[in-house]
């Protein structure tokens, strides 16, 4: 199934706005979520084709949402990458742990970015 709708999930305005922007010009429907709540709201309003998901936000992190979306069969297929300022190793085995299917560190390369989507196109 080709990637066509985005999930953004990060509690930064700016960063939302950027990969908004990037995700648009490449011609990808893009909806955002501020924090978990807000995520898991917009998952039941329509499923997203991919996520990508900070893992420092208040309340429930990153890590720990992404790992209640893969372990719901209703969203188990959708794949996630993680998208964050943590930048260890660690981090990403953990990430990769928890469910999401590729990482990548802020701040975001667009082309890396765009790779890593359209290897998931591929998948």
């Amino acid at each position: 199934m080709p990637i066509e709708k985005v999930l953004v999930v990060d509690d930064s305005k700016t960063e939302l706005m950027f990969l908004t922007d990037l995700l648009q010009k490449q011609g990808y429907s893009v909806r955002t979520a501020e924090n978990a709540q807000e995520a898991i709201q917009r998952l039941g309003e329509e499923k997203p084709d991919l996520i990508l998901m900070d893992v420092v936000m208040p309340g429930q992190n990153g890590f720990q949402l992404t790992r209640s979306i893969a372990r719901d069969t209703k969203y188990a297929d959708v794949p996630i990458i993680m998208c964050t300022s943590k930048n260890q190793e660690t981090d990403k085995v953990w990430g990769l742990r928890q469910g999401a299917r590729d990482y990548i560190t802020k701040p975001v390369n667009p082309s890396e970015l765009q790779a890593k989507i359209a290897a998931l196109n591929n998948a």
